[in-house]
């Protein structure tokens, strides 16, 4: 508010705009019981959807017997893949180029895969149905780890067996789906081979879940009279859901609507297509009546998609001073019984290569096999974007490696590797163009603000009190400096099913001041009809309790990619931001006609058009929108609308500087989170509060990666943590207080300078929890350890270098 009177002040206030901790108006109804979820919607003559799930890991399916579930009390249909097959909707593609299995077509491939689906007038007569289908399996023998995978006889991918190559190029084994590579690999070696100090090692991020508070589901709904489709469901991105629906059934798109209610969570869960939403529409299409499918909370951990399962195999080379001279790394990457990661085409690893981080690493190489295995597929961008938090695990796991090979403070060896103020916009040596950033500086205000140096102070202190068996607690400092890459994307370069990553805005103003705008995103608790309100009242100057925010309705909505991979304020965001300036050059017309002067004499004043030079002389936007309706002005059409489609110049790269403060118990593996501290610096912040909120949601999530939760198999190919007892979700009492700070670095290119940060707490997070329980070990020896750092396993590594009494 620099330079403003006291009246623009108080005036820019009211409208509640950019840089305002305006209330979530959202909350209201979710406080008060009335969201509309999709398993609220009831429709006349309504029936229900459940599957039966296989059992085995592995197995082919000799036979399917629905008679006695058909004798059930109000069933209607058993559906097996032999009765999609005549549709050509057996298999379905995936995201990621591959195709997947609707139903079981010959065998399954993982636990929990969808053989038969039951279709009944009530869940619980689908549900004793599904327990009446006979199912003959064969057993197979099961593979759950990718690097036998790749030396296997066992084809797990019968249907694609002979085939050499896949959508990502050449394949080198029957379980081998994709080879992918970025970077200079002969720069790269040539770097390491010549360096003074060599850090390796093998850094796993193991398999997790989104596990979101509503699970996936769907109601469909075909009116034959019409011809028009109508699909409710837990859709991220409805208007791709809309294009994919409409490619595998073969009805015009315009004749099928999406619509997504309010969405219980998402995190990458719900951007795909699964199973059940082709069995709903198909359902509805054979019964005439809508179908609907939810699952429950042990099919969504077992079956929906999962999220990293990357194993990195990483080489770090540094002069003795420290300065890094070369990054190499090597992906296995477990994709299970099918490719179906939610990436943007061109990269079969998502944005992988963003994992020299904030570092300014001269040169690097990135290797990324796939592979399948007898798990659930997926790949998911849990709360990241595109398998950014596993390639900041593995740079900020391998700094700490490398700062225990140079006998150096972590702290220090960040410091003299960061990519400098002066060097922004930097070219990586893994091909991003990094926007802006000034690390140092938040680097230096993280330590200050924990005051680093009493820290170490206090941890060497701590260690000599255990030593003397005063203690048995030891202390862990876990530092992270991230860079983030989000906003896909740039069309050039980002696309999902050959339809370009751009997203849209379409405003009206009506004649009385107030507005609504339409976005192709959708919230899953983001706060976009409180944020993106904000925006255009900064642009536009009605205030934002007079604008409204319509989302998830493909037959209202513009086209849009959707929300995933904080891509909402960095596109979505600014297309709202151009289609507001859009409305503002029309204003300044009217406003200059209404006023009798020349288009350039007038002046924009916070919610107003002004004459230059005299002030008094106003037209306010309310006054110019009545206008605009009642008004004949030469040379204009009647209204004020506008319509943005934004297709970025470039990714956004948001970044923080994060800090835990650790206590371990050796003897029991507990811990305890002491501070932590997060900075984050997402650009031109819109509102405070809301950022907050998601840092804390987001750092709390780490929590749970980073410190218990996990998608755990056996050897058979059992899934040992399908259920809320063994999948860990932090409560309250696990949580610790969070402190949240920030600087700001506006994205040069984004149009009001933003750059997003609903995933930023989450990719900064994991690493800070992991390497504060690295660091309390480091003194005695401990170098790496695999994630999740649970209880037992933390008194394991205790255990194992020799602590216990």
């Amino acid at each position: 508010m620099k330079d403003l009177t006291e009246d623009q002040i108080e005036r820019a206030a009211k409208l509640k705009g950019m840089g305002t901790s305006r209330k979530r108006v959202e909350d209201v109804r979710f406080t008060q019981g009335k969201g509309n979820y999709v398993d609220d919607i009831k429709l006349d003559g309504m029936l229900f959807g459940d599957f039966v799930r296989s059992p085995y890991a592995h197995a082919r399916v000799k036979s399917i017997n629905i008679e006695e579930a058909m004798k059930v009390p109000g069933v209607v249909a058993v559906l097996t893949a032999k009765d999609l097959e005549p549709l050509s909707l057996h298999w379905m593609p995936t995201l990621a180029g591959d195709k997947q299995m609707v139903l079981a077509d010959g065998k399954v491939l993982f636990q929990g895969q969808e053989v038969a689906f039951v279709v009944a007038s009530d869940r619980y007569a689908a549900a004793d149905a599904v327990e009446l289908v006979e199912v003959d399996y064969e057993e197979l023998p099961v593979i759950v780890n990718p690097f036998e995978a790749l030396k296997s006889d066992v084809v797990l991918r019968e249907d694609i067996k002979d085939e050499t190559s896949g959508a990502h190029g050449p394949r080198n084994h029957h379980n081998h789906i994709f080879t992918w590579t970025e970077g200079n690999e002969a720069a790269t070696e040539q770097a390491i081979d010549s360096a003074e100090v060599v850090a390796e090692e093998m850094v796993y991020y193991h398999r997790t879940h989104p596990c979101p508070l509503e699970t996936c589901g769907t109601v469909a709904s075909m009116d034959k009279v019409t011809g028009k489709l109508t699909v409710w469901g837990t859709f991220q991105a409805p208007h791709v859901v809309r294009t994919v629906a409409s490619l595998l059934s073969g009805i015009e798109e315009h004749n099928i609507r999406v619509i997504s209610p309010d969405i219980g969570g998402g995190f990458g869960n719900k951007v795909g297509v699964y199973p059940g939403y082709i069995c709903a529409i198909v359902a509805s299409i054979v019964t005439g009546k809508p179908v609907k499918w939810i699952e429950d909370r042990m099919d969504n951990l077992m079956a929906t998609a999962f999220a990293r399962d990357y194993w990195m195999k990483g080489r770090i080379s540094a002069t003795k001073d420290g300065k890094i001279t070369g990054l190499h790394c090597h992906v296995t990457a477990d994709h299970g019984a099918f490719d179906a990661c939610a990436d943007p085409t061109k990269f079969p690893a998502g944005f992988f290569h963003i994992c020299t981080g904030s570092y300014d690493i001269p040169a690097a190489f990135v290797k990324v096999d796939g592979v399948y295995t007898n798990k659930a597929p997926g790949g998911v961008a849990y709360r990241c974007s595109f398998r950014v938090t596993e390639a900041a695990y593995f740079i900020e796991r391998m700094i700490e490696v490398l700062a225990i090979e140079l006998n150096m403070d972590a702290a220090e060896l960040r410091r003299i590797n960061f990519i400098r103020a002066d060097q922004f916009p930097y070219q990586s040596a893994l091909g991003w163009e990094y926007d802006s950033g000034d690390y140092h500086t938040a680097w230096d205000k993280a330590l200050k603000a924990v005051d680093y140096e009493g820290l170490r102070k206090e941890q060497a202190q701590r260690i000599e009190d255990f030593k003397a068996g005063k203690t048995r607690k030891l202390l862990g400092i876990g530092l992270t400096h991230f860079t983030e890459i989000v906003g896909a994307g740039p069309v050039k370069n980002c696309d999902i099913l050959g339809m370009g990553m751009f997203d849209s805005c379409e405003i009206r103003i009506h004649p009385t001041g107030s507005a609504i705008a339409r976005l192709g995103t959708i919230s899953q608790g983001q706060a976009h009809a409180t944020t993106f309100a904000q925006i255009l009242a900064t642009e536009t100057g009605i205030p934002a309790d007079s604008i409204t925010i319509e989302e998830g309705d493909t037959d209202t909505a513009p086209y849009g990619l959707g929300t995933y991979g904080s891509r909402s304020t960095p596109v979505a965001g600014a297309a709202t931001a151009l289609a507001g300036r859009k409305i503002r050059a029309k204003a300044q017309m009217i406003a200059a006609y209404l006023l009798e002067v020349h288009d350039d004499d007038v002046e924009w004043d916070v919610d107003r058009f002004s004459v230059k030079g005299a002030p008094e002389r106003f037209k306010t936007m309310k006054e110019i929108a009545y206008a605009a309706y009642n008004q004949a002005i030469p040379g204009l059409e009647p209204g004020l609308e506008a319509v943005s489609y934004y297709d970025p110049p470039n990714m956004t790269y948001p970044f923080g500087a994060y800090i835990c403060v650790m206590e371990v118990d050796v003897d029991t593996g507990q811990w305890d989170i002491r501070q932590f501290y997060a900075l984050d610096d997402c650009g031109t912040r819109i509102n405070p509060m809301v950022i907050d909120g998601q840092v804390h949601g987001g750092v709390t999530e780490a929590l749970a990666i980073a410190m218990g939760q996990e998608i755990a198999y056996d050897d058979m190919g059992n899934v040992k943590t399908g259920t809320l007892m063994d999948f860990f979700l932090p409560t309250a009492w696990e949580v610790p207080n969070y402190t949240t700070d920030h600087t700001v670095t506006p994205s040069p290119h984004h149009p009001i300078g933003a750059k997003g940060v609903g995933e930023s707490p989450n990719v900064g997070g994991v690493p800070a929890f992991s390497n504060a329980v690295h660091d309390a070990f480091r003194a005695f020896g401990l170098r790496q350890s695999h994630m999740p750092h649970d209880h037992w396993r933390i008194w394991k590594i205790a255990s194992d270098l020799g602590l216990h009494a």
